[in-house]
């Protein structure tokens, strides 16, 4: 006599499509918290708005309508391998006529050869690039023609979205010329990378100046492609706006002195100095004071820089580092007075002391800036040929930064 089977339960079969419905809707709403969570944390080039510097108190902006769903898909599409053109081929390029002559660099690009001086012996190694990473504040890896990006923290402002959109006009730019490369990028003004404590094994970081101490590798700064924080649009077309600017007034009919405006309130010693020399006739200056906030409100009409163009002479302080107002002011065609800097960027290290500029000291500030206008006041042409200098060499080596018009068509 043979033992009877164990009953076992079963659960309906109607009951399956609801369990798994149940399941799909759970696993999709964890996904979408989890998603609104890291949107609502991470601040990044996708759209989030960025804070602004504790020196420029600049409104929040708002989204609109804009979900934060919305902005999580943009961060994800961007961050995980999609910053790339919608093609997935490269153009191929066409050969170079032979007969067409090969263009010579420009001097001042010998110092990309100083930069990567450091990493001639070794290389650069995934260990140089996962300690760099600890200062970094976002990577770009280029390959095949396609741009990716991880995003570690916050950039200020709008720095770390106009910075890869210069990459991707690069590469738009230059169809598969752009090598694959791995980058490692800090957005903070001063350098990080100290030559003393890093001397055993330097690390390739780049950002936006450097000075002989450090080895961080300067890039062009952000505000060539955009600045929107301070109303300043791309490189070509302030250029041109401040071309205009400048040739409204001959040299002869601008006011003969030392012309600065800006932010002095940025932790910045000579800035501070710079304003006691405010006197027209004692040290034959004028020395204003720009409040962003201010600015902002009224739409930016005092902070025009084709406006500021008037005066023989155009002075250039640090701020808390490195200045992005430097390409400005060298634009202008007046003879620039160059206060001591301390901070190198990409460019300025092609300039040359009283061809391109004219050097100031810090120490006594304001009678080295009444002895360069003195000075001029008694060499005009000298003065006048000091300053076309400044604007030919800015339109030489950047004029044509985000994609502006021929250097022929700018200094004819």
């Amino acid at each position: 006599m043979g033992l009877s089977p164990k009953n076992t339960a079963r659960a309906p079969s109607y009951l399956l499509p609801g369990v798994s419905a149940l399941a799909a809707f759970s696993i999709t709403a964890l996904l979408l918290y989890k998603v609104d969570d890291f949107a609502s944390q991470t601040k990044t080039v996708a759209g989030h708005n960025l804070d602004p510097t504790p020196w420029h108190l600049f409104p929040a902006k708002t989204f609109g309508e804009q979900t934060r769903q919305a902005r999580a898909y943009k961060i994800i599409h961007c961050s995980y391998l999609a910053c790339h053109s919608g093609t997935s081929t490269i153009p191929e390029q066409p050969q170079a006529h032979p007969s067409k002559p090969t263009e010579k660099c420009l001097d001042f690009f010998r110092w990309i050869h100083h930069d990567l001086e450091p990493w001639a012996r070794t290389g650069i190694s995934l260990s140089h690039l996962a300690e760099a990473q600890k200062f970094a504040a976002f990577r770009v890896v280029i390959v095949a023609g396609k741009l990716y990006v991880d995003l570690y923290y916050t950039c200020v402002q709008s720095r770390m979205m106009f910075t890869i959109w210069g990459l991707l006009l690069l590469l738009k730019r230059y169809p598969g010329k752009v090598p694959d490369v791995d980058m490692m990028f800090d957005c903070m003004d001063r350098p990080r990378i100290n030559v003393t404590e890093h001397k055993s094994m330097p690390l390739p970081l780049f950002r936006y100046c450097t000075t002989e101490d450090h080895y961080d590798i300067p890039f062009p700064d952000w505000s060539f492609w955009g600045w929107p924080e301070t109303n300043l649009r791309p490189w070509d077309e302030e250029l041109r706006d401040i071309k205009r600017g400048s040739q409204r007034i001959s040299w002869s009919k601008k006011w003969p002195q030392a012309y600065w405006k800006g932010n002095p309130d940025v932790q910045s010693p000579v800035r501070l100095e710079l304003l006691k020399c405010n006197h027209s006739r004692m040290w034959g200056a004028q020395i204003m004071r720009q409040d962003w906030a201010e600015e902002a409100r009224i739409g930016y009409e005092q902070s025009k820089l084709s406006n500021q163009c008037n005066y023989q002479y155009k002075i250039y302080a640090e701020g808390y580092a490195w200045s992005v107002s430097l390409k400005y002011i060298l634009s202008c065609g007046s003879l620039a007075l160059i206060i001591s800097p301390d901070y190198e960027d990409f460019f300025s290290r092609g300039l040359i002391p009283k061809k391109n500029y004219w050097p100031v000291s810090p120490n006594n500030l304001c009678p080295s800036i009444k002895y360069a206008v003195d000075w001029g006041t008694k060499h005009p042409f000298e003065d006048n040929d000091h300053g076309q200098h400044s604007l030919l060499y800015k339109n030489n080596t950047v004029g044509c930064i985000g994609g502006c018009a021929k250097k022929k068509d700018i200094i004819k």
